[in-house]
């Protein structure tokens, strides 16, 4: 279903858990965040390696709380804005590893309740998500050793930004796709902003990188990821970068 970006926005609701795709500067749902920050809702937030598109809603203030493994700039350092909304106590940060990250996003895309990961083990995080709910130790019962099980991650929202897609909502990415594919079939509500729309018949023949029956709405947004990268179409606007991260 094809919708305006005023309409695609409009379904993030008071309290959702969102995850969106790309990491760090790169295929961030940039102009649909940028539209995000304009409402008034209160939200959280679930990814792997989030930077730039992280910043800009907390940045913004409508972020309650972050679950995260890491949120980096690359060679631009620690997200000012991360940092200062941890530090502060203004979010409250769950942090995750990357496998554990995972592990929930694959669970959640399979719809099965939990992931084992055993690298895990031995860490102070460990205790902490065991209080929150999010991991719990078990004993493996073919091995009778310990082993961690994720509980899924299933986010109300995921704001996908890809290359092409159709109005069922079948999408092209080209290049990484991160955790994103994942992360559609985990959702309970899938968005994709796409550079273009293409008819149905562009995929005759060819298999979607997620398929239709995954997205609710799609959104036409031409350099829809600005200003982080769109692989193969822009790279990133380092200048409008720094600009948005000051002042601090």
């Amino acid at each position: 279903m094809i919708v305006d970006m005023e309409d695609a926005v409009s379904k993030v609701k008071e309290n959702d858990l969102i995850t969106i795709s790309g990491m760090s500067f790169h295929r961030n749902p940039m102009a649909f965040i940028y539209s995000l920050v304009k409402r008034n809702v209160k939200i959280s937030f679930v990814d792997r390696e989030p930077g730039f598109g992280l910043e800009v809603l907390l940045k913004n203030h409508i972020l309650k709380s972050v679950r995260a493994p890491m949120a980096t700039l690359e060679w631009l350092g620690i997200p000012p804005y991360f940092r200062k909304a941890v530090e502060k106590g203004e979010v409250d940060y769950l942090e995750d590893t990357c496998g554990a990250f995972i592990a929930g996003i694959r669970a959640g895309s399979h719809g099965i309740p939990f992931m084992p990961v055993k690298g895990v083990l031995g860490s102070d995080l460990v205790k902490l998500h065991e209080e929150r709910g999010s991991w719990r130790r078990f004993v493996d019962p073919f091995t009778n050793q310990e082993v961690l099980l994720v509980k899924a991650i299933e986010p109300d929202v995921a704001i996908i930004h890809v290359h092409r897609a159709d109005e069922d909502g079948n999408a092209e990415i080209l290049g990484p796709l991160y955790e994103d594919v994942y992360k559609a079939k985990a959702s309970k509500t899938v968005i994709v902003t796409a550079e273009e729309i293409v008819p149905r018949s562009y995929f005759y023949g060819k298999r979607p990188t997620i398929n239709g029956e995954f997205v609710s709405y799609v959104v036409r947004a031409p350099r829809g990821a600005e200003p982080t990268s769109m692989f193969a179409l822009y790279d990133v606007d380092w200048n409008r970068v720094i600009e948005e991260l000051q002042p601090i």
